[in-house]
C-alpha cells in the first residue's frame, strides 16, 4: 500500500490555505500549509512534498520564482498554480517553467483534483 501523497499549499491568503487544506485532507492527502515561499523553502517539507499548490502573487518570492528556484536546487516536484490574475503572460511563464496547471481563483474542486492527480502520476518515482 502506498503512502498518502504530501501536498504543500503556499498562499499568503489564510482563507485559501484553510479551504484548500480542508478539501485535500478530505481526499486523504497529507497537507502542509505555508504563508510564503521562504517558509516552504526553510521547511522539511521541501524534500518530502509530492506536489506544490502555490499562489502566483505573494509578497517576497512569488510562485513562479519559487518553481524556478526549486528546479535550480534539483527538485522536480510538480507545481499547480492558483491565481486571481490569470493573464496570458503569467500562464506562458508558468507553462514554460513546467507547471502542471494555472487555475484561476476561485477554482472548482473537480479542476483542482484533476490536475493534482495528473501531477502525482507524473511525479511517481521521479522526485529528487
Amino acid at each position: 500500500m502506498s503512502m498518502p501523497s504530501v501536498i504543500s499549499i503556499i498562499d499568503d491568503d489564510p482563507s485559501v490555505r484553510t479551504a484548500t487544506n480542508n478539501l485535500l485532507t478530505s481526499y486523504g492527502y497529507i497537507v502542509h500549509t505555508f504563508v510564503s515561499a521562504d517558509e516552504f523553502l526553510n521547511s522539511a517539507e521541501l524534500r518530502d512534498t509530492s506536489c506544490v499548490i502555490a499562489d502566483v502573487q505573494m509578497p517576497g518570492m512569488n510562485g513562479l520564482d519559487l518553481l524556478e528556484y526549486t528546479r535550480g536546487l534539483g527538485h522536480h516536484t510538480p507545481f499547480i498554480f492558483i491565481t486571481a490574475f490569470p493573464d496570458d503572460a503569467v500562464r506562458a511563464r508558468a507553462t514554460k517553467a513546467g507547471a502542471i496547471s494555472l487555475l484561476a481563483k476561485p477554482f472548482t474542486t473537480p479542476a483542482l483534483i484533476k490536475y493534482l492527480k495528473i501531477a502525482l502520476e507524473e511525479s511517481d518515482g521521479t522526485s529528487a
